[in-house]
């Protein structure tokens, strides 16, 4: 694993999934990991157990320095206090932001049109999943600005501008927000030697999947059995080794703007998941799932 030491990183919902996975890889790299999110122990904000505590701990247990804080980022002044906590605690130093903002439980109506949606559901995924990234961003940009360097990585689903079908419209909205966000950052922080991307996981073999298929992680394969394409999932630590990757990279700059994958960054930089493998979603959907939709 590439090292990390003296990194300062934040994981702008870091509380499971993505999120968490990124977090522990960026640990087990030797960086400090500012761990933030909405769950906190005995105040969970969603159907999930998982709090940010936890997965400081867990930071911790791979190496690096997981420091939990609770943060609403929709909200600006805990954001702007977040950022302020950070340059008094580590001398102004701010090397890698990433943006895993949204709403966990989105997932749960998709398939449905948006005019069956109260709108107001929409409008709060808008603001949890897209206004939140960019308060987040203009909140981080200047530590990095005033050091001429950094990394900002937006995680998003997929690498483009098409619909994300069998989701919803709202939900779709805020991916390819996500990408364009990172695109336009790009272009405004280019002659600040500040890079921003977007990246996407494959199918995410993550602790709200595991449950959704009744299985875990020592038996996941038996979820195939009731969504055969779960067979090519990846672990949410895939995507925080291809984090910690571009993290260490010191040609990143030449990515800046990009809409990258897991498995795109697999075949460059060549790490592998938990048990091994090199999951590729992207040769797999091509193949298995193209074809039929």
């Amino acid at each position: 694993m590439n090292s990390l030491k003296g990194k300062v990183a934040v994981v702008a919902g870091a509380t499971q999934g993505a999120g968490r996975g990124i977090a522990l890889m960026l640990g087990e790299a030797g960086a400090t990991v500012y761990v933030t999110g909405c769950s906190v122990h005995g105040k969970p904000a969603t159907r999930r157990p998982e709090t940010i505590e936890e997965t400081a701990e867990m930071v911790d247990a791979r190496g690096g320095k997981g420091i939990a804080v609770r943060v609403d980022h929709t909200v600006e002044e805990e954001v702007k206090n977040l950022f302020e906590r950070i340059e008094k605690e580590q001398d102004g130093c701010l090397d890698l932001l990433v943006n895993n903002l949204g709403d966990g439980d989105t997932w749960m109506e998709w398939g449905m049109a948006f005019w069956e949606l109260p709108p107001h559901k929409g409008i709060r995924l808008q603001e949890r999943a897209v206004n939140s990234r960019i308060l987040t961003s203009r909140y981080a940009v200047p530590l990095m600005v005033i050091r001429n360097q950094g990394l900002i990585i937006e995680i998003t689903d997929g690498v483009d501008y098409r619909y994300r079908r069998d989701t919803s419209l709202y939900y779709s909205l805020t991916k390819i927000s996500a990408i364009h966000l990172a695109e336009g950052m790009a272009e405004e922080l280019r002659p600040h030697n500040i890079t921003s991307v977007s990246l996407t996981p494959g199918f995410l073999r993550s602790e709200a999947m595991l449950d959704h298929l009744g299985v875990t992680e020592a038996n996941w394969r038996e979820g195939a059995k009731k969504n055969p394409h779960f067979i090519a999932s990846e672990t949410p630590s895939y995507i925080g080794k291809a984090v910690t990757c571009l993290a260490a990279d010191p040609y990143v700059e030449e990515k800046s703007g990009r809409a990258l994958s897991t498995w795109e960054l697999v075949e460059e930089y060549g790490f592998t998941d938990e048990d091994g493998r090199q999951p590729h979603w992207g040769r797999y959907f091509k193949e298995y799932v193209e074809p039929f939709l």
